[in-house]
């Protein structure tokens, strides 16, 4: 039976020397769960967030989400009889608990590098991961698709999908709870509501969120599985506060609701749960009903038809074994609603959940201190500091689904916060909402991952494309993001972008032409896209106030050497990868070449094209992308439809998803560092 409530331990340092796990060593499997005794399940949650402290440390990562669903994974894996029965966890930011209780300990250390774990669930890593997953908002659906498997296979598998509050948002999530409802579908979804995606949760569903909390009420489930309804004690020292501050609008809306008749002692002790001065005092079982019936309307959830329980405070560990256990008894589709705080038990993480979403590596006590030279500037703070130098325009506004930190906006959002508009993780939305703006006469920007703009293909191309709207795409982390791996490369964009009618691409070589080319594409009236990757750039310097303005389908001769060899090499270069490209040719002897910076997949340059196809033995194209489909392609496609027949080789990612590893380590795997194009140009060339 559970035991009182147990308080996680809190930590303020991150452990630099693995730390004494007596409990946690003696799990290897989920199963030795199952001899441990609530007492010890909560000694064991100790120990695995310590380890969690430690092992990030040592490894960078993901750390907030999973600090805080160490209390939840330690219960679901005690109640749940997995592998047979499924855990299906969205994107997997959270997933690091799970990966050490399913006899991954001691691999965790090297997760995210190359031959290591991988950043998320993986179905190639381990029978326990039932779902690949990366993307926001799909575990409902895929346990779904679990749950009437094991229907049809007359199976009796349980199924759990555990998703959060910010993936909550995501369009895709909701679709699957409507047809989980019509499908009669035994699932038990799991919503970890902590008032966070990587950013601040926002909107009408968070909304909703805080007020189900907020009114100090929950629906229980007894010994029986009959659902009950049961005053929460709120403490007034309680961290989720948060979700009361950032709902304070609607708690003044939930105020003006509270009828008269029922006193104004009454409207205190709601104050005091609002965040008033007043602390928080528990009501009587017949001003509960009230509350519950007249106050706060069936709750969004038990509308769609689920079996709503919760909420419940997600570090109970006691009280979640119970929930489960209890819960296992119901059929159809349930939900149960729990609250926890992203980066629990680590303080520094709790005050500052944005921040330490994920970390880097400690660095190494024996490694010498860096020097104070400056730094090349990341491509997501040039695309910021456009923003601004532009934020005067009265026809600008910038949108972004959920990614305002990661894509530099933050600056943008507080200088013109009427012109700013995070959506939440709803990219179709995004797509659509630019789209719409356009037609009123603005001119909307959307800074979009490369890996999510997928998600708003058939909203950009029917919504935006088709009719040509003035839409400005600003598309991050293009090409390879490292760590993070298969699931977030930006490796497709050109594909699918330049086969769509009415769309500019433009791809920067450095930090100035990014900034530019930003400029070029704003410009343009209609559709337009700049791609540009994650991290730093080679360190060039923007001059802002330059004269230059980079027309639309022009590139560039950036490198010309000539010799006596009958071998004349163009290289035609889209993108980044220009100065390791630059390297290379310098390093062929003895060989007539001439280097372009394309910079535009869409209109290529074919009057550059013409000209040095004149004298070429020998073309390559560089880019990193898929070589199907992506810019080569572009080249390969224009020379054929012209009768040229020069020998040509396509540089960039064959048909392969790319494992996660050091950006540097992805790149030589896929032969786009200078070594690889070296090679690749020599064996090309035949010298």
């Amino acid at each position: 039976m559970p035991t009182s409530a147990h308080a996680p331990r809190t930590f303020m340092h991150l452990p630099t020397s693995r730390p004494t796990t007596p409990l946690l060593d003696k799990v290897s499997l989920p199963k030795d769960l199952k001899a441990l005794s609530t007492d010890e399940l909560c000694q064991l949650s100790d120990e695995l967030r310590e380890y969690l402290l430690y092992s990030v440390g040592q490894s960078g990562g993901h750390f907030g989400a999973n600090l805080g669903v160490v209390e939840l994974t330690v219960a679901l894996h005690a109640s749940y009889d997995t592998p047979y029965d499924k855990l299906v966890w969205d994107v997997g930011h959270q997933a690091y608990a799970h990966k050490v209780l399913t006899g991954r300990r001691d691999e965790l250390i090297r997760i995210r590098a190359k031959g290591g774990l991988t950043a998320f669930p993986e179905r190639s890593e381990s029978e326990y991961d039932t779902f690949g997953v990366g993307h926001s908002s799909t575990s409902i659906s895929a346990g779904l698709g679990m749950s009437l498997a094991s229907r049809i296979l007359g199976e009796n598998r349980k199924v759990v999908s555990i998703i959060g509050d910010g993936a909550m948002t995501g369009g895709m999530a909701f679709e699957a709870m409507n047809d989980a409802v019509q499908q009669n579908a035994d699932l038990t979804v799991v919503l970890n509501d902590n008032d966070m995606s990587i950013s601040q949760a926002i909107g009408g569903f968070s909304r909703h969120l805080a007020r189900l909390w907020q009114r100090g009420l929950a629906f229980d489930i007894d010994k029986h599985g009959n659902i009950l309804m049961i005053k929460r004690e709120i403490s007034p020292d309680d961290r989720r506060v948060r979700h009361y501050l950032h709902m304070a609008n609607g708690a003044k809306e939930t105020l003006e609701k509270i009828p008269a008749k029922l006193g104004g002692n009454l409207v205190q002790n709601i104050g005091g749960l609002f965040g008033r001065n007043a602390p928080p005092m528990p009501l009587s079982d017949k001003i509960a009903e009230k509350v519950h019936d007249h106050i706060f309307p069936d709750n969004l959830f038990k509308a769609i038809g689920f079996t709503y329980l919760g909420p419940f405070d997600g570090h109970d560990l006691p009280k979640l074994l119970q929930v489960f256990e209890r819960a296992k008894q119901l059929k159809g589709a349930v939900l149960i609603h729990v609250h926890t705080v992203k980066g629990k038990g680590f303080l520094p993480a709790e005050a500052d959940p944005i921040t330490y979403h994920a970390i880097g590596k400690l660095p190494k006590k024996d490694l010498p201190k860096t020097d104070n030279a400056p730094k090349a500037k990341k491509y997501s703070d040039i695309f910021g500091d456009w923003l601004m130098d532009n934020g005067a325009d009265p026809h600008m506004v910038a949108i972004t689904p959920a990614m305002c930190e990661g894509s530099g906006m933050v600056a943008f959002a507080k200088a013109y916060p009427t012109k700013f508009f995070d959506v939440a993780i709803a990219e179709q939305h995004a797509v659509t909402l630019a789209g719409g703006m356009a037609t009123g006469g603005l001119k909307p920007v959307v800074a979009i991952y490369s890996t999510f703009l997928q998600r708003g293909y058939d909203q950009l191309i029917h919504d935006v494309a088709l009719q040509n709207l003035d839409v400005t795409f600003a598309i991050d982390r293009a090409g390879l993001v490292g760590e993070d791996g298969a699931t977030h490369a930006g490796v497709f964009d050109l594909a699918y972008l330049r086969c769509v009618p009415n769309v500019v691409i433009a791809t920067p070589s450095d930090e100035h032409e990014c900034y530019h080319l930003l400029n070029a594409c704003y410009a343009y009236q209609g559709t337009s896209a700049i791609r540009y990757p994650r991290g730093v750039g080679v360190g060039r310097e923007i001059v802002k106030n330059s004269d230059e303005k980079l027309q639309i389908g022009k590139g560039q001769i950036v490198f010309e050497k000539k010799s006596n060899s009958n071998k004349h090499l163009v290289l035609l270069n889209f993108g980044t990868r220009l100065a390791d490209g630059l390297k290379a040719v310098e390093k062929l002897d003895n060989i007539s070449v001439i280097v372009c910076d394309m910079r535009w997949v869409k209109p290529l340059d074919i009057a550059l094209i013409d000209k040095l196809t004149k004298t070429a033995t020998h073309i390559a194209t560089l880019e990193e992308h898929q070589i199907m489909g992506g810019a080569g392609s572009a080249v390969n496609e224009y020379l054929a439809s012209r009768g040229i027949t020069v020998p040509i080789k396509n540089l960039g990612i064959g048909d392969e998803f790319i494992a996660h590893g050091s950006h540097g380590e992805q790149l030589a795997e896929c032969g786009l560092d200078e070594r690889g194009i070296l090679a690749s140009l020599r064996e090309f060339l035949g010298v």
